[in-house]
């Protein structure tokens, strides 16, 4: 440190009250560091899980002893070389409510401590959502006095490393209590799931609210979940590297030390002889930076879940999927944080009751992706000790966040009083798939939780249901009828049934419930078949040869034909097709075919236009045939109007071609390709007669974020240039055909 214009006594005195400051500092912080602390999951007002050993931390000077007395049990711990220390008590009984005495070098005293069950209330904004925000919201809070419910509340805090505490404190349930902090108060689907608990059992009711809007599920996932599920071990994998605690981020960069000293004796050798040095080893991004953000794994349950553990619960409620809800691994997820948090806590199989996420329009999104999702939310019934609250009679389809969490808290509750408390005879389900059996025309549909019996919520025909015939055409609204525990469903239009399914849409509130009020869960049974409708609807696709076949699932930066044919077509051809499928989730498959007289003769140039290929076509197509099943399409044989743009480059809206019909605004059927060659890519035939874009696929380096459609697109650019969908299909292939001469 300078001091400028200062005589040199002055200079010595400063320093000597600096080194005292520093000094009385240092002595102070030590002081506070001798002090017994506890974390703040231990404060007055908190409650104790009964029947379960209560285990208590906390800290103080290394090798200080601290006691800990709750009633006429004290246990003494002595506190580690890091300052940790812990007691384990026997396991309490409900009871009135006492002080826990800590003590050591000071004490600390907890008051109204009480003994009840202690429900641990995770997830994402549905979870979160507090009571100022649902339905009745004034005289609920008016009556939320509850004397014996106490709520923890867990701000919101990422970490990539475990955080040792929260910023939090136990609150008796009173209306001022249950509507501080949060969104909009205190978690709603929580304190009606915990009234309902407190109310019909008479416990005192503890609630650990700890969630965050927005979220997925993997940050709330501890890594010994991710560990101990084989299909996420990827997850694990990044987690561990870049942890510098663990072994394998250890070993990988002990091997790249020897890899870079390795690579420093070449280096050297390569300055010697005047040679080109070898590439450098680069260890891999994940050990260069700890997860960060809510949105990284294991970085919520750092910050929000690690610091409670192992308080003593009795289980757990979840309320989360909607940032999830695309992906076909959910069920897998779900796995790795009912795994983890069980493991972490030492408590195994403890309940773990779960909302599946409501109808929601999810905006131009496939409608059986979400369907798909609730089919991933169902599979997870199979970890043990679970059960699955179903809301989709009692959500907004233009909300994403329903009012009605009095009916969320209440189904999980059900959940918890039938498969944890042992009410027996209640039903806490709605009716669940069993089985089916095919009987002529129709499909008996067998269910599980009947209840009361099968009933239709709004007392008209049940809806919902499809079904799909074994030798034509897609799923078809189906009749649906209820025959004791099972429903008959059939459509006239099919004959030989093999498939059915029941809710498969986005937007389903259907209306099969027990007469205990509890709604039906969506399914899907029975083998769909497989169906070619280039064979099957193309009938003179018999006279051509297949050149290419593509899955469009694996374009990328690369195109690469699962099928090609070239080496095998020696003939000359003088016409070209192809046949698009585009099926969206569990939805029908939509197809188009088109075959026009050759435009090349090159068998190299007539699949996707990449700039290897060097095609470049931009031009009137004649003798046009067109056969599709999505409506709009114009269809025919003999067609004229017909044009090509097929391109590597970029491309802009201006009709430099001057095509007919065409506009100067919009990307159409009459583009203009720019600079350069390597860019976004247009493979396109129209119909510009028609003022109709026949099918496109643009973008081809771009995966899922590539254009692909058939038909005009219904908003934006009619040939779907910047759609960015081809994500939404769960089927996309092509195939290209010559007829040889």
């Amino acid at each position: 440190m300078i001091y400028p214009y200062m005589t040199a006594s002055r200079i010595c005195q400063t320093a000597r009250q600096t080194v005292a400051a520093w000094t009385i500092s240092l002595l102070f912080a030590g002081s506070l560091a001798a002090e017994v602390s506890l974390p703040k999951i231990f404060t007055s007002h908190m409650v104790l899980q009964r029947d379960k050993p209560v285990i208590i931390w906390g800290w103080a000077q290394p090798g200080e002893s601290v006691s800990v007395q709750i009633l006429n049990e004290k246990k003494v711990s002595k506190a580690n070389d890091k300052g940790e220390w812990k007691v384990t008590l026997a396991p309490l009984k409900i009871g009135e409510p006492f002080e826990v005495t800590v003590s050591g070098s000071n004490t600390i005293k907890l008051e109204d401590v009480l003994v009840g069950d202690v429900w641990v209330c995770s997830g994402q904004s549905n979870m979160e959502m507090g009571i100022k925000q649902c339905l009745n919201a004034e005289a609920e809070i008016a009556a939320a006095n509850y004397p014996k419910i106490r709520l923890f509340l867990i701000p919101k805090t990422t970490s990539p490393t475990p955080n040792k505490d929260v910023d939090a404190l136990w609150k008796v349930c009173t209306p001022e209590t249950v509507v501080e902090g949060g969104w909009g108060g205190f978690s709603a689907a929580a304190y009606y799931f915990g009234r309902e608990i407190h109310k019909t059992q008479n416990v005192p009711v503890g609630l650990i609210a700890t969630s965050w809007g927005g979220t997925r599920i993997e940050p709330w996932t501890p890594p010994e979940g991710f560990g101990l599920v084989p299909a996420l071990q990827k997850i694990y994998n990044l987690v561990m590297l870049s942890n510098p605690r663990t072994t394998l981020h250890k070993q990988r960069l002990d091997q790249l030390v020897k890899e870079t000293e390795s690579w420093l004796d070449a280096a050297r050798k390569s300055l010697n002889e005047e040679t080109m040095v070898p590439a450098m080893p680069v260890p891999p991004p994940e050990m260069m930076q700890m997860p960060t953000g809510p949105g990284a794994p294991t970085t919520l349950y750092n910050g929000m879940i690690y610091p409670i553990v192992p308080f003593a619960i009795r289980g757990a409620i979840w309320y989360q999927g909607e940032s999830n809800h695309t992906e076909k691994d959910y069920a897998e997820k779900t796995k790795a944080l009912v795994a983890g948090w069980r493991k972490v806590w030492g408590q195994d199989e403890f309940p773990f009751f779960y909302v599946q996420i409501a109808p929601f329009i999810y905006g131009s999104e496939n409608p059986a992706v979400l369907a798909e999702f609730w089919e991933q939310q169902a599979n997870a019934l199979a970890i043990p000790n679970t059960g699955m609250a179903v809301i989709h009679d009692v959500g907004d389809l233009k909300d994403i966040h329903p009012k009605n969490k009095q009916e969320v808290g209440r189904r999980l509750a059900l959940l918890a009083l039938a498969k944890t408390y042992g009410q027996a005879n209640l039903v806490c389900s709605g009716p669940t798939f069993k089985a089916m059996a095919i009987e002529g025309n129709q499909i008996r549909v067998t269910f599980d939780n009947v209840g009361g019996g099968l009933a239709a919520r709004d007392g008209k025909p049940l809806n919902w249901f499809e079904v799909i015939d074994a030798d034509e055409g897609g799923f078809v609204k189906a009749q649906a009828e209820i025959s004791g525990s099972s429903v008959l469903v059939s459509a006239p239009e099919v004959k030989k049934p093999v498939s059915v399914r029941f809710g498969w849409h986005k937007l389903a509130e259907p209306n099969l419930m027990n007469k205990e009020g509890l709604p039906a869960v969506q399914f899907r049974a029975g083998t769909e078949p497989a169906r070619d409708f280039l064979t099957q609807r193309v009938p003179e696709a018999k006279d051509y040869a297949l050149v290419y076949d593509l899955d469009l699932a694996k374009v990328g930066p690369k195109t690469v034909y699962t099928v090609d044919n070239r080496a095998q077509i020696t003939k000359p051809f003088d016409r070209i097709a192809y046949f698009l499928e585009l099926q969206a989730g569990s939805g029908d498959v939509q197809y188009v075919y088109v075959s026009v007289d050759a435009f090349t003769k090159e068998l190299g140039k007539i699949g996707v236009p990449t700039a290897e290929t060097k095609a470049f076509f931009q031009q009137d197509l004649t003798n046009m045939n067109v056969l599709s099943n999505v409506k709009g399409v114009v269809t025919g044989v003999g067609l004229t109007g017909g044009n090509i743009e097929f391109w590597p480059h970029n491309y802009g809206p201006v009709n430099s071609k001057k095509v007919a019909n065409a506009s100067e605004q919009l990307y159409d059927f009459g583009d203009q390709p720019t600079d350069p060659v390597d860019g976004y890519g247009s493979m396109q035939i129209h119909n510009h007669e028609a003022k109709q874009t026949i099918f496109a696929f643009n973008n081809f380096r771009g995966g899922p974020g590539a254009d692909l459609g058939i038909g005009n697109a219904p908003t934006g650019n009619p040939d779907w240039t910047f759609a960015k969908n081809a994500g939404n299909y769960s089927v996309k292939r092509l195939r290209v055909l010559v007829h040889c001469k």
